[in-house]
């Protein structure tokens, strides 16, 4: 019989490694905010602002095609990161590793807003450009694994898709508000004034977010279950070796599972510039693009909670299944409609697309990923798997550029659409194939002889009060 200490049934309850999943839900909210307020910037600026900005004047594709690579080269530095924060994440704890990443992540957007431009310093405009993007990429490879442990760690037992939704909830909200910055300053501002000092303000202003996140991430205990290890001195020395010897089957799961960033990557940038950049011709106004995936995120901030709780009823694999490949499927209408310069039927397919089908895998992953592994390797492995799938991913939109560039008589839509789907039916494919993990007890996660609860038990435990 399963150890059932995570339910918080009567009696169970260590006080001095009592759960706090309120303070450790928010804790990731801030630092998913965090994590995405400089994303959905760095990828808004690199399709609409960073060709014109960063690059030499004359050549439109090479451009598009080099600012969208810088957005790329930071998934690079994911998988090198995974391993260094992975690393730490399991053998110093999850709190002192997810504020290394934080504060990293804020310095880096931090300075991307300071830099001079291709007009000014040359060719070291982008080189620095790139540099600033690997340092953000090595920071987003332990923020992800380690918040989303975190709040795994401290969720009650039958409640741990919910809590855990509550990261994805914090991207979501991160993105609005870059939105709510960068979109009034692209309204506002005549463009070359946007182009020459606008678009710095938002990734200045990522100091005060850090600020606020500190203050917050520092407010939450550690993990119990992390606290446990140390007490009982069983914390891995070699974690690494340790999650590839026990757990690399589901690590190449994982890895695949990712693919289906390509959604999200394909809409955030390459629609942006598909849209927008002039060699493409279509010349959409540029604040008219820009609030699609805002009126995305608002869906999906909406949704998520729903969705998490949904997967905690039904199980992880039908949902992440489900809205993985309903996604992928609207990628193809969602580009005709910007093809046709349609901007509300582009609106509604991003709304359908990215604000409720995409949540599907969005809301899951926290919860659904990491329960694959046991708390010994728990961030390195997930660290390691979502950051090499979500790397590949990275460079997506400048696959995007190369099979469909400007001027090509290729159907965009067409292509990218099908390009994108496939990588959904891939990660789909890979998820049915995972063990389902939702009824298996925290201290079992990652086990080969782990057994699921019955309907019965689960119900009853998830019916018992939780201490937030």
């Amino acid at each position: 019989m399963p150890d059932l200490s995570d339910m918080h049934l009567p009696g169970h309850d260590r006080p001095e490694l009592k759960k706090t999943p309120g303070k450790a839900a928010a804790s990731g909210w801030v630092g998913s905010a965090l994590e995405y307020y400089d994303f959905f910037l760095y990828a808004s600026a690199a399709a609409l602002v960073f060709p014109q900005v960063f690059f030499p004047k004359g050549n439109d594709a090479v451009a598009i095609i080099g600012s969208l690579a810088t957005f790329g080269v930071g998934y690079v530095a994911r998988p090198v990161g995974a391993f260094f924060m992975g690393h730490f994440g399991d053998t110093i704890g999850r709190k002192k590793v997810l504020v290394i990443c934080m504060m990293m992540m804020g310095t880096s957007t931090f300075l991307v807003g300071c830099l001079p431009s291709y007009d000014t310093i040359g060719l070291w405009a982008p080189a620095a450009l790139v540099f600033l993007r690997l340092l953000q990429g090595f920071a987003v490879s332990g923020e992800l694994a380690g918040a989303a442990a975190m709040t795994l760690e401290h969720a009650p037992f039958g409640k741990r898709g919910f809590y855990g939704s509550f990261n994805l909830q914090g991207t979501q909200a991160g993105q609005i508000l870059a939105a709510a910055l960068f979109i009034p300053l692209s309204a506002w501002l005549p463009d070359d004034q946007f182009t020459s000092w606008g678009w710095r303000i938002p990734f200045l202003l990522s100091a005060l977010v850090v600020l606020a996140a500190y203050i917050i991430r520092s407010r939450v205990d550690e993990t119990p279950a992390f606290q446990e290890e140390i007490l009982e001195n069983e914390v891995p020395r070699a974690p690494i070796p340790t999650a590839f010897a026990q757990s690399k089957a589901n690590m190449a799961r994982v890895m695949i599972m990712c693919f289906v960033n390509a959604v999200a990557v394909t809409t955030t940038v390459f629609g942006a510039a598909y849209a927008t950049q002039d060699g493409y011709g279509l010349k959409m106004d540029k604040t008219t693009f820009l609030w699609i995936p805002v009126a995305g995120n608002i869906a999906a901030v909406l949704i998520i909670p729903f969705v998490g709780r949904l997967s905690d009823k039904i199980g992880r694999r039908p949902v992440y299944i489900t809205g993985t490949l309903l996604s992928g499927a609207l990628v193809f209408p969602y580009l005709v409609a910007i093809q046709h310069k349609n901007d509300l039927a582009a609106l509604v397919m991003a709304v359908v697309m990215w604000g409720v089908f995409y949540q599907g895998y969005n809301a899951v992953y926290p919860s659904f990923f990491l329960e694959l592994f046991p708390t010994k390797t728990r961030v390195t492995a997930t660290a390691i798997a979502t950051q090499v799938g979500f790397g590949f991913t990275g460079f997506i939109p400048t696959l995007e550029s190369w099979i469909a560039p400007p001027g090509t008589n290729r159907s965009v839509p067409l292509t990218v659409g099908l390009f994108v789907f496939g990588f959904t039916i891939l990660a789909a494919i890979a998820a049915y194939t995972v063990r389902e993990p939702f009824r298996i007890p925290l201290d079992q996660l990652g086990k080969r002889d782990a057994q699921p609860l019955s309907k019965e038990e689960y119900e009853q435990a998830r019916s018992q009060p939780v201490s937030v």
